[in-house]
């Protein structure tokens, strides 16, 4: 008991510390998943000395993390993202990956002089992104991305698992097993575990969001549902050779978009457990490697993971989305620069240590891999929000609720809660709380906060800058209520940006062109702007495409909880 204490005792050492240091690590603007990883290291054997050489622990410990931070990411993805980038995803997910695994085994292989079956091996292994990183890194980066570039790269590390697993089987197979290594069987293992994995993974998330909607049980049992379903999905998925990571994220999907009362409050539980998932996983295989031998290999690995990022993954990237002329430029090279590698490829270098081949090629792999991983981590972890500047990629930040409660008044009934902070400047400052719900027919007020104490509000009340007013309103008017709590600044960054005229979607072209002076071809005068624009970017525009005529540029403000368009912005060009 002495010996599982000290084991207790460490863990928990370790993850309260590495909790504490993730604020510094924030302020330096630094991945989170770093400071987990910087934490295991130094508890190893090389720091503190506990010693840990354990590949079958580490392996489950990773693999489970990894089922509950995919189910977190599902549960977090609309359905509406799928239908703005799932055909360029898929293209990443499968194309993405065995080019980018070509381009760097061939460069590996002679770069370090090793059989080409080891050097494809160990592209493979570091082929695929990783979702811990991206959903983690994208979601706190502080940035407001277009939403076709966010969903397109978060689908794309959600669903590109497979590819990578495949071929790492396949290349471990060749190597230890090569009499049995087949086109035909390849082709068949990539079958069953695309299909499996997507047949098992919708059906069970319909019939767990099902059974969420049927069955009443305590509100913290919620969670362990969804947390344990996800977990026997993905276990079983993987016992019958289907991808349990694409099943597991297809369950979180479809339980996600249930919209039902026993779903709803679950999510910061399931935040909660994908952070400590994260914190173990890392801290772990923090804990599994030995920095001076990581250390022996920084040179290849630093040439390795700069051909991966500036050569492999962006030739990947602009192959798979050319054919998709939604992507400018600007947006390829992003999508390229955030191909962030993280745990998969660490827990996928661990299979060639368990499946026979040679030790010596397997630490190899594994050295190489890690460090690729913390080298990707701080050099595009730390510049995700840096080159999304540089490349004019920021929109202005969107005027929104700062909370929003949903409030289940019977098993199909709930009223939103959505709270509003006033801005110093704003029209909500000293103005009755009730005023502004006049142009919003369903909107009333529930309380005014002012001071962390609920006030009473009569005829002369006025709202002051630093109140919270929570207001009853419908969540898809959230957005477009919360302009009036804007301050003027933010207000003025908008109209910057989006320009001084608020323009329907369904006004023609020709309109467009009588009331500014616009040169419109007569074969398109007569269609609307939002044909133009589903032409230009297909039939998804996300809010910040714009077309130019003349000088005017029109671009996608705003769109609804469905991602149709419902308003544009039309900026003239300054005389």
């Amino acid at each position: 008991m002495f010996e599982i204490n000290i084991v207790f005792f460490v863990m928990g050492i370790l993850l309260f510390v590495s909790v504490l240091v993730s604020r510094i690590s924030t302020r330096l603007g630094m991945p989170l998943l770093l400071t987990f990883l910087g934490m295991g290291m130094l508890a190893g054997e090389e720091g503190f000395g506990i010693k840990f050489d354990n590949f079958t622990v580490a392996t489950i410990i990773s693999q489970m993390s990894l089922a509950m931070i995919l189910l977190d990411g599902g549960l977090r993805t609309k359905l509406k993202v799928f239908r703005i980038a799932l055909k360029p995803a898929v293209a990443l997910a499968s194309w993405g990956v065995l080019a980018s695994v070509a381009i760097l085994g061939v460069f590996a292989t002679f770069y370090l002089h090793i059989d080409w079956k080891l050097g494809v091996l160990m592209a493979a292994i570091v082929g695929s992104t990783d979702a811990a990183a991206v959903f983690s890194l994208l979601r706190n980066s502080g940035v407001r991305l277009n939403e076709r570039i966010q969903a397109t790269l978060e689908l794309e590390s959600g669903i590109n698992d497979p590819m990578a697993i495949l071929l790492v089987s396949l290349f471990i197979g060749m190597i230890v097993k090569p009499e049995a290594a087949s086109l035909g069987g390849t082709l068949l293992m990539l079958v069953q575990q695309l299909g499996l994995g997507l047949g098992f993974g919708l059906l069970a998330g319909k019939i767990l969001a099902m059974l969420l909607s049927k069955i009443r049980l305590a509100e913290g049992l919620y969670a362990l549902m969804i947390a344990s379903g996800g977990l026997l999905v993905f276990s079983l998925t993987n016992l019958f050779d289907g991808s349990g990571f694409l099943a597991v994220y297809l369950v979180g999907v479809m339980v996600g978009n249930s919209h039902n009362s026993s779903t709803q409050h679950v999510l910061n539980v399931m935040d909660g457990l994908a952070w400590l998932a994260q914190a173990a996983m890392f801290l772990v295989l923090g804990l599994l490697v030995t920095p001076s031998r990581v250390w022996s290999h920084g040179l290849d690995a630093l040439i390795i993971a700069g051909c991966l990022i500036f050569v492999a993954r962006p030739l990947a990237v602009w192959s798979s989305l050319k054919w998709f002329n939604k992507y400018a430029n600007k947006e390829i090279a992003y999508i390229s620069w955030v191909g962030l590698r993280g745990a998969v490829p660490i827990t996928l270098a661990i299979i060639p240590m368990m499946e026979g081949v040679e030790r010596e090629h397997a630490q190899l792999l594994f050295d190489v891999a890690f460090a690729v991983v913390i080298l990707s981590l701080l050099i595009q972890g730390t510049t995700i929000g840096w080159i999304a500047q540089k490349l004019n990629m920021i929109l202005p930040p969107k005027p929104e609720p700062l909370d929003n409660r949903e409030v289940w008044l019977a098993e199909k009934l709930a009223v939103n809660l959505l709270s509003f902070e006033v801005a110093s400047g704003s029209d909500a400052e000293n103005s009755h709380p009730q005023a502004l719900t006049r142009q919003f027919g369903n909107a009333s007020l529930f309380a005014l906060v002012r001071d962390n104490q609920t006030i009473n509000v009569n005829m002369t009340t006025q709202m002051q800058a630093g109140d919270i007013a929570w207001y009853v309103l419908p969540e898809d008017l959230g957005d477009e209520f919360a302009l009036q709590f804007a301050s003027a600044d933010k207000q003025l960054r908008e109209q910057q940006f989006y320009g001084e005229f608020v323009v329907n979607p369904d006004v023609k072209l020709r309109e467009l062109a009588f009331m500014y002076g616009l040169k419109i071809q007569d074969d398109v005068a007569d269609s609307t702007l939002l044909a133009a624009f589903r032409h230009a970017f297909g039939d998804v525009p996300v809010a910040g495409d714009c077309l130019d005529w003349d000088g005017v540029r029109v671009t996608v403000k705003e769109l609804d909880e469905k991602s149709y368009v419902k308003s544009f912005g039309l900026k003239l060009p300054k005389k």
